[in-house]
């Protein structure tokens, strides 16, 4: 299942962030193909996916790594997020696409793509769960 596999490509990309973040103006959400929302990120996208219903691509802002995956429908795109975010990590989404990364690496993107952030569930976080410290051992 190919929502299986972008989850795995997330646990090894979206690593850990700390707490906290600032609110700033955020732009209306880019619409469009891969190769279109990559560009605006200037990014140019590393295909790893490129089926029908969901087409996924690395890219790289600096030094860190993302996932840019784009969908042909807004269910296929819930039902993807409702299973990767199973795995922790942090999730920019717009209009058919989301960007997966470390906090710090899509809150920049953000003020680029615009979309809203989401948060991947702090209990199956890779390591341990360390989105929070209130669990113990």
């Amino acid at each position: 299942m190919l929502a299986l596999s972008g989850a795995v490509a997330i646990l090894t990309l979206a690593g850990c962030g700390s707490g906290g973040g600032h609110e700033a103006a955020v732009p209306e959400a880019v619409t469009g193909s891969l190769e279109h929302i990559a560009a605006e990120a200037e990014c140019k996208p590393n295909m790893q996916t490129d089926a029908d219903t969901i087409r996924q691509a690395i890219c790289k802002k600096g030094e860190e790594k993302y996932i840019l995956a784009t969908f042909a429908t807004d269910r296929g795109q819930r039902e993807w997020l409702n299973s990767a975010k199973d795995y922790g990590g942090y999730y920019l989404v717009g209009r058919k696409w989301v960007a997966v990364g470390q906090q710090k690496t899509v809150t920049a993107l953000q003020g680029t793509l615009g979309g809203t952030m989401e948060e991947g569930s702090e209990h199956m976080n890779p390591g341990g769960s360390h989105n929070s410290g209130s669990h113990h051992g």
